[in-house]
């Protein structure tokens, strides 16, 4: 699962209005890096702390650095992030120096594995907390306040899901719902079973009660969250598990949407093509991880599928939608990866016409084994890279043009940046994912958050289309409330 296939409203978490009367326990704020489970477990950590009397900062807050704790939920998949991490609580040095009384906290998937380097590199840092034990945050900070130094509690095993902890959701329109946690595979460069554990599945009946929970809540769309999410079931041999799910999620009153990320192409089946094909809210936007189009390189990665197979699934998916939108992840550079061996990913991405492609160059996560095979060059890696973004940049324009003239239906989540406001748009996501900035024409009324909106799309932008549609032409302006 991928950051960057989030914005940057879609990665924060609400902020309260401005005008809190009581800063309770504490003011806090979260810094989230990472993937979309992590940006759901600082949900989990906001609901604990909120729980025992934390109070949320406001946004004028945050930016007045007026808070009293200050978390930060690490990521480890990419040595950019750990690097990230320790820049910014480098950075909150001072501010410690300055309020001797604020505590700061690192969770995540860096506290998972780097945690005692955490305490020794960062001993400004009161508590220091895994993947597996949100739940402990309050309690090490109370022991940081009495001892008057680093608390570490960072758990091997899951005593419960995370999902069972209080949240605050980031958005009141569109929810995460965690399917499972941990992940089974043995990728050569993954870090993620090492800090999330083994896969565990949760109940059907518990994702679903939470799901409608979510929907009674006010939520219109939601995404289910695994680190491989069509092989749910499999641990207790049922491999219909996901799409029966997924059909479950059409005949939830209410619920307009439903997205999941990340599936794995070896265990993506003819049942969940079909599920997503025939359930009505079950979005037609799949991110499909290739990771290399050479088969020695998979083979050395140990990804359980070669590029036939791959391709060969990419067939189906289009067959039964084609209106679907499918991003992959890759990664350049690879240990041992050949100048004939990236030719070939250039090949299926070509072959392959993603809509998008989050691409990286490789970096070697310690205590993986590729991390102690023989690595590429920087400059060739970068070299690819460079490349590989140019092929992908242009594919994903051509794919996007084609919405040009096209009518989508946008659910309505706020809006992003100055331009939005200069312009009078509004922003959201049409059904197969792709971000749409549409304008209200004049004398028409301007929808609000949770809204649906169909319009028009007059031009198509590198990432994301534009929809100023004039009615007076005949182009589309409708909104559904």
């Amino acid at each position: 699962m991928n950051e960057d296939m989030m914005t940057e409203q879609e990665r924060t978490l609400t902020a309260p209005e401005a005008g809190q009367e009581s800063r309770g326990r504490g003011v806090f704020q979260i810094h989230t890096l990472g993937c979309q489970m992590n940006v759901h477990d600082s949900e989990r950590i906001a609901g604990v702390l909120k729980s025992q009397g934390y109070v949320p900062a406001t946004e004028e807050q945050e930016l007045d650095h007026d808070v009293d704790l200050i978390v930060m939920n690490t990521c480890a998949v990419r040595e950019n992030a750990a690097e990230r991490m320790y820049g910014t609580i480098g950075l909150w040095a001072q501010m410690k120096r300055e309020r001797p009384n604020l505590q700061i906290a690192v969770g995540g998937c860096m506290a998972q594995l780097d945690r005692e380097r955490i305490a020794e590199k960062a001993p400004w840092v009161d508590a220091v907390f895994g993947t597996k034990n949100i739940e402990d945050l309050p309690a090490l900070l109370d022991q940081a306040r009495r001892e008057g130094c680093a608390q570490v509690r960072v758990k091997e095993s899951l005593d419960q899901f995370p999902s069972q902890l209080p949240a605050v959701r980031g958005s009141h329109i569109s929810s995460w719902v965690a399917i499972s946690v941990g992940c089974n595979n043995t990728c050569t460069f993954c870090i993620v079973p090492t800090t999330r554990g083994k896969e565990r599945d949760r109940r059907p009946g518990d994702v679903l009660a939470e799901v409608r929970r979510c929907v009674d809540e006010g939520a219109k769309e939601v995404t289910l969250l695994g680190q491989n999410v069509n092989s749910y079931g499999y641990g207790v041999g049922d491999r219909y598990a996901f799409s029966k799910l997924l059909r479950a999620c059409g005949n939830v009153e209410g619920l307009e949407r439903v997205r999941f990320t990340s599936p794995h192409p070896a265990a993506f089946t003819d049942d969940v093509i079909e599920a997503m094909a025939q359930t009505p809210n079950v979005m037609h936007q799949l991110h499909f991880p290739l990771q290399s189009g050479s088969d020695r390189i998979l083979r050395a990665m140990r990804r359980s599928y070669r590029s036939a197979k791959f391709l060969d699934i990419l067939g189906r998916i289009r067959e039964a939608m084609p209106d679907a939108q499918i991003s992959t992840d890759i990664i350049v550079g690879f240990p041992g990866e050949t100048e004939e061996d990236f030719q070939r990913t250039l090949d299926i991405v070509e072959q392959a016409r993603f809509s998008s492609a989050f691409t990286f160059i490789y970096s070697p996560r310690p205590g993986t084994p590729a991390a102690a095979m023989e690595q590429v060059p920087r400059e060739v890696s970068q070299e690819r890279f460079e490349r590989l973004v140019a092929l992908q940049e242009n594919i994903t324009a051509q794919e996007l043009k084609k919405f040009e003239g096209c009518d989508v239906e946008v659910m309505v989540t706020g809006t992003t940046g100055r331009k939005d406001e200069q312009t009078h748009r509004v922003t959201g996501r049409e059904r197969t994912g792709v971000l749409v900035h549409v304008g209200v024409p004049e004398g028409m009324p301007t929808p609000q958050v949770g809204d649906f909106v169909t319009a028009t799309v007059t031009h198509a932008g590198k990432h994301n289309l534009i929809a100023d549609p004039d009615p007076a032409k005949g182009q589309t302006y409708a909104i559904r409330h």
